[in-house]
């Protein structure tokens, strides 16, 4: 898979995908990451990227011609072009194993006010949150959307199966609690049944406590 991130910002996007497991699917090849910079593509003697909203309001807009210019360049047919907005679809896991089952994605990073809409009209695959809250920047969004996607990826973990026993491997339930050695610790111990060797009573126990860990962080989902 390869990423193409556009921003303003790409130290921001970079920084996160540029350590630990991320970091090591990208050398491995799993996924190619290229970060570039918007102002790259702007045709302003000054490299202006933005300019004041039509209408009034509070802000500056990010201007449609680097945008379209930075699309043209960078997209295959293969493309999925996304933008990265508060006014998205909000990224769920399903979301998430779509886009890992891609070739290249292509992220537009909003910033100020967002974008000119003809951006979005003409050019735009899919819109996409990462929550219902704002940022300065969609760099960090990028990322985060970068790394859910690549850890799917064949090759990227040291488990695969480390991707499918975790949270919202079913979209309904939480992951259950998890413990390690040493069974005492502080007076605290690990449940018995963990210990026991019995996988039947453990399955059984981690489901139970995966629907009991929903239903008190995370109720909208059992809705």
């Amino acid at each position: 898979m390869r990423i193409d991130i556009v921003t303003l910002f790409p130290e921001i996007a970079s920084a996160p995908l540029s350590d630990s497991i991320i970091q090591r699917a990208r050398n491995a090849d799993v996924a190619e990451v290229v970060v570039h910079q918007l102002r790259d593509w702007s045709t302003d003697k000054h490299r202006r990227v933005d300019d004041t909203l039509c209408g009034g309001g509070p802000g500056m807009l990010l201007k449609p011609q680097p945008l379209f210019a930075a699309v043209e360049s960078l997209r295959k047919p293969e493309t999925l072009v996304i933008l990265m907005t508060p006014q998205g679809k909000r990224l769920e896991q399903s979301v998430v194993r779509d886009l890992s089952k891609r070739e290249h994605l292509l992220i537009l990073c909003g910033h100020y006010e967002g974008v000119d809409h003809r951006v979005v009209e003409a050019l735009v695959d899919l819109e996409l949150s990462i929550g219902d809250y704002v940022l300065t920047n969609g760099a960090i969004a990028a990322a985060v959307v970068c790394d859910a996607v690549i850890r799917l990826l064949p090759g990227a973990l040291g488990d695969d199966q480390s991707s499918i026993d975790e949270s919202f491997t079913n979209p309904k339930l939480l992951e259950a609690p998890a413990y390690t050695k040493p069974a005492e610790f502080q007076g605290m111990s690990v449940p018995e049944v963990l210990l026991s060797g019995n996988h039947a009573k453990i399955s059984a126990w981690k489901k139970a406590q995966a629907e009991a860990r929903t239903r008190q962080n995370r109720p909208d989902l059992l809705d």
